[in-house]
């Protein structure tokens, strides 16, 4: 036991001593880097998933054929391949000597909103670039994962989006997994939602809460100063006395920016009943399509490969130029973020019950 005891402290030693030289690197290079101004913030990197998707099924086939089978179908893929080339440059050449319609586009785009939207940075410059190229007869795809936060956030955020409905593109937006509050506000702007059986759909309303300490600063004979001008600068205070006109007054605020998410919702959706639906419930699913604020039940993925079979698809995604302490505080926080998810399965295995 003495040995282990010792062991651990000599790790916890070196690990220390790990972090703290790389922290020490970091600010150099970050102090190093501050004057250096950067010619590019970010760049877009655009998939063709229709690529990806046939080299899926030509990896499939030739893994579940027999192996005498398989240089057979090496050559008929490869046959099949050079027929599809050679008819592409055929359409192509015909398309432009005439004006029959080319094939038509999906941009594909990823948003996975926390509590302050911050991947609004990522989705306006992606919007940018899909409105340079796109046209009417094409579609922009969101795969949207949010449960909503801050309401200026998430109104920006709902404004990229109305910036492609202003262009009468096409928008479809599909929900796996969760788009309530906030994620249904930016969802509502789509001429189509899809969701999956078990999707988190609608929570509309609006919601604020802060602890009050001003009994303990009280009781410890502190006192605390809040100077305004204005009578509504501030309604309710973390550290003061609230009073009951100051609460009032706060409820009236959150009972208007209710009332603004209720009209954005049934203006870009009229077919929902709007009181029916916004009362802060969540459905899942099936039962939101009942009610109207989805429109069928579909995974992206099940519709991606639909569309893949009709049309040009490209997966966009616009990623910022990230500094060496940056990147370097992703990973320390990532990891953390493992190990408190795996100690604290492991603490609670067995206590919990899950679906």
């Amino acid at each position: 036991m003495e040995f282990l005891f010792e062991y651990g402290l000599f790790f916890a030693k070196v690990a220390t001593g790990v972090v703290a030289f790389v922290i020490i690197v970091s600010v150099i290079f970050s102090a190093s880097q501050k004057n250096k101004q950067s010619p590019e913030r970010g760049h877009l990197e655009i998939t063709p998933l229709n690529q990806q998707f046939e080299h899926l099924k030509e990896t499939m086939l030739l893994a579940t054929v027999d192996e005498s089978l398989q240089k057979l179908e090496e050559k008929k893929l490869h046959k099949a391949k050079k027929k599809q080339l050679s008819n592409e440059k055929k359409a192509s050449k015909k398309n432009s000597n005439t004006s029959s319609e080319t094939k038509s586009k999906v941009y594909v785009l990823s948003f996975d909103g926390n509590t302050s939207a911050s991947a609004v940075g990522h989705l306006r410059e992606e919007v940018t670039a899909v409105l340079t190229q796109a046209t009417p007869k094409d579609e922009v795809l969101l795969r949207l994962e949010s449960s909503g936060g801050m309401v200026h956030s998430y109104g920006l955020a709902s404004s990229q989006l109305d910036r492609l409905r202003k262009k009468n593109i096409p928008l479809t937006v599909c929900v796996d997994k969760v788009a309530a509050s906030g994620g249904y506000m930016m969802a509502c702007v789509a001429d189509k939602i899809l969701a999956a059986p078990f999707a988190i759909i609608g929570s509309i309303g609006v919601v604020a809460q802060m602890p009050n300490f001003n009994k303990v600063l009280k009781k410890h004979d502190v006192d605390f100063e809040l100077l305004t001008a204005g009578e509504h600068k501030r309604t309710l205070t973390m550290f003061g006395e609230n009073t009951d006109k100051g609460r009032e007054k706060f409820i009236e605020e959150l009972e208007e920016t209710h009332e603004l998410f209720k009209d954005y919702v049934s203006t870009r959706r009229p077919q929902v009943d709007i009181d029916k639906i916004a009362t802060g419930e969540i459905w899942y699913g099936a039962r939101a399509q009942d009610m109207a604020l989805i429109d069928d039940i579909l995974t992206s993925d099940e519709y991606l490969v639909s569309r893949i079979e009709e049309a040009d698809v490209f997966e966009i995604s616009y990623v910022f130029k990230k500094k060496l302490h940056e990147r370097l505080g992703i990973a320390a926080e990532e990891s953390a973020d493992r190990l408190l998810v795996k100690w604290w399965a492991r603490l609670t295995q067995g206590s919990d019950k899950h679906l």
